[in-house]
């Protein structure tokens, strides 16, 4: 059986890492697992000349929202998040999932997230930084642990109207602020703080400063990995606060999707002894 990750670019990618350790784990040696430079544009035309031996495909960016359209079927979280990066043969067409949720649900219990209920009504206890593709994702992720209302930090709230639609699917009290209005009252009962934004849009005094308002129960995610350590993560470890990474998330999502392509459970530490040897950046351990 033949399975791939598609996007563009991807020759970066670790998703080959995660995958071939899986299917060697398992005793499946006569699957390949291949990256495949595939655009949003391309990505129609190369699933649809797929045969009867792929058994599912990993799609990053910028393809997954056309992977959500060229399904026969999409998971409910996939059509709430609005994007799908699995895609599994089934009854002639394709099955569409978002198991991006699992790598942030999964990163965040790494870290330890703990469930404090809101103080009151518009007070969030999860703020994420930006309002993209990502975000959407991590909204989901944190549905999943138990949230209740999430604040977005953005720099156009005009811009975040998507992302809110994906926060008001998931029934969360939420609200988007700019960064000039974000307060501390903001972050003061936060239990997880989550940056998608991209790797230099925070610098070390504003990382220290949001980092200083967290209580002392929060977990950081950020989702960048390289360069390493961020300034939010770099500000979060000097506090003593829990730091999940872009690559705990990629891990803790390629579970599901290997599960679905092979239909056997993910070896999960094999995969993550294996992506821990190829990367500089140490993995959260494995929740118990």
């Amino acid at each position: 059986m033949r399975a791939a990750v598609l996007g563009s670019p991807v020759a970066h990618s670790l998703s080959p890492v995660l995958h071939r350790a899986a299917y060697a784990a398992l005793g499946l040696d006569d699957w390949t697992y291949e990256a495949v430079e595939c655009t949003a544009e391309e990505l129609p035309g190369w699933v649809a000349a797929r045969d009867a031996s792929w058994a599912g495909l990993s799609v990053t960016m910028p393809g997954k929202r056309a992977a959500l359209e060229l399904a026969s079927s999409v998971s409910p979280r996939a059509r709430r998040v609005g994007a799908a990066n699995t895609l599994v043969p089934s009854d002639g067409g394709w099955a569409a999932d978002c198991t991006d949720v699992d790598g942030v649900a999964g990163a965040l219990r790494a870290a330890g997230v703990r469930d404090f209920p809101s103080i009151s009504a518009g007070i969030a206890d999860v703020v994420v930084l930006g309002s993209g593709a990502t975000a959407c994702a991590a909204l989901a992720g944190v549905y999943d642990v138990g949230s209740e209302a999430v604040t977005l930090v953005v720099r156009d709230v005009a811009r975040a109207a998507g992302t809110l639609a994906v926060a008001r699917a998931h029934g969360f009290n939420r609200r988007a602020v700019t960064w000039a209005d974000l307060g501390v009252g903001d972050l003061v009962t936060a239990k997880a703080l989550i940056n998608t934004t991209p790797a230099d849009a925070l610098e070390p005094a504003l990382a220290e400063r949001l980092v200083a308002s967290l209580p002392p129960w929060s977990v950081v995610l950020d989702a960048v990995y390289h360069p390493w350590p961020t300034p939010l993560a770099a500000a979060a470890a000097g506090r003593g606060l829990p730091v999940a990474t872009g690559l705990d998330m990629l891990l803790h999502q390629a579970f599901g999707q290997v599960e679905q392509f092979t239909g056997q459970a993910a070896p999960r530490e094999a995969m993550r002894e294996a992506l821990a040897a190829t990367v500089d950046v140490e993995l959260l351990p494995l929740p118990g």
